[in-house]
């Protein structure tokens, strides 16, 4: 069977990504395996998910399970939770419903991007941004993350822009870094996009992926990237803050300081394109359920006990580790710089973790807070007896 050129594209960029998959996927479930791999549940689901769900599977009305767009009910809570959360005005009308963040990422990208446009993707950054793109004939412009503290390099982002450049990727909390760009970073990218925009005779777009959003530790504040910058699409996912991922929740929101022209031709495109892209609409019962979901999340104050259970011994030991201010993730560099190498001496020890290469960084491994306690407990002495030799 000859494939198109856009899925033969999309396949080439995951290929090692799904390699991985199917590994960990044979070995996850073995007894004594400590998976530190995806950003799984490892625990019961919370009750208030399951309550929400429970709830609102009983039938009210004949209609209950018929077709439907985008409810009021959950677009209003969602615009109430992005005013209450992070200060942006957006109205129900700006709220589309999606199958998680991936649905309004793709829903994002049809709105304002079309084939042969570039998008602007940080490195390192999350794996499945450029087959997205591929598969929707756009072309991936990775941009490598500034410093130890992978900030935002603006200015290499400015220079990296084309008369093609259409959407520029900005993740905060970040994937796999951990992340949250102050402020400044972010009024600074908004300055520089728009003299690009202007130089190019084109509105470039900021598309915000803020899947991590609600799990951000030691109390450090968020700004999206909407207050900043006019021309932003915010996508969110509900899969994280409840972590059930296989609950498939999330939507694209419209910035509220998009020119109100603008913003109504994207109002009015919005079902269009969702009913264009394959139904590109969560289940009944998920949209019921938003109101009580959007104040129901995980244990943040326990992740951040798993965090530094973690990475204060890798530290202590020699590791060099990101600080992670938000996502539940730890992003660390291999000792010999050889992180897929470090990744199998560690599965044979039955200790799983993501090599930095799936991140296009292969000096780093990544490993997941999501793992219980007990699992942690069980992966430090593999992991320390990884640490560089000491001077």
């Amino acid at each position: 069977m000859e494939l198109s050129e856009r899925a033969l594209a999309a396949r080439g960029e995951i290929e090692a990504v799904t390699r991985f998959f199917a590994s960990v996927g044979a070995r996850a479930d073995e007894p004594g395996i400590a998976d530190l791999t995806f950003g799984n549940p490892h625990e019961p689901p919370l009750p208030g998910l399951v309550d929400a769900m429970r709830t609102h599977l009983e039938p009210r009305s004949d209609q209950w399970f018929a077709y439907k767009t985008n409810e009021l009910g959950a677009a209003e809570a969602i615009a109430t939770g992005l005013r209450d959360d992070v200060g942006l005005a957006c109205e129900a009308a700006d709220i589309a419903l999606t199958q998680g963040a991936f649905g309004a990422i793709a829903l994002a990208l049809h709105l304002v991007a079309d084939a042969g446009d570039q998008a602007i993707i940080p490195v390192p950054g999350w794996f499945c941004y450029a087959p997205m793109l591929r598969m929707h004939g756009m072309e991936p412009v990775p941009v490598a993350l500034d410093g130890a503290d992978f900030d935002l390099d603006v200015d290499a982002i400015g220079a990296a822009v084309t008369a093609r450049t259409r959407v520029v990727v900005v993740n905060s909390p970040a994937n796999p870094t951990g992340r949250v760009y102050p402020r400044a970073q972010l009024e600074r990218l908004a300055a520089v996009l728009e003299e690009r925009s202007a130089a190019i005779g084109r509105r470039i777009w900021i598309l915000s992926d803020e899947p991590y959003r609600r799990i951000r530790f030691d109390g450090i504040g968020f700004t999206s990237p909407a207050a900043v910058y006019p021309w932003t699409l915010i996508d969110y996912s509900y899969g994280k803050v409840l972590l059930a991922p296989g609950q498939r929740l999330g939507y694209l929101a419209i910035g509220p300081g998009v020119p109100a022209a603008d913003r109504e031709g994207l109002r009015e495109a919005l079902v269009p394109s969702q009913l264009a892209v394959g139904w590109g609409f969560p289940d009944a019962v998920m949209q019921y359920a938003v109101p009580d979901l959007e104040h129901v999340g995980i244990d943040v104050d326990e992740l951040a006990r798993r965090r530094d259970r973690l990475r204060g011994p890798l530290v202590e030991s020699g590791f060099r580790v990101a600080r992670t201010e938000g996502t539940f993730y730890l992003w660390a560099e291999a000792p010999d710089g050889d992180g897929d190498a470090l990744a199998a001496r560690l599965a044979e020890r039955d200790v799983l973790v993501m090599p930095g290469s799936l991140f296009d960084r292969p000096g780093y491994f990544r490993l997941s807070l999501t793992a219980t306690m007990a699992t942690i407990e069980r992966a430090l002495p593999a992991l320390l007896a990884e640490a560089p030799p000491r001077p």
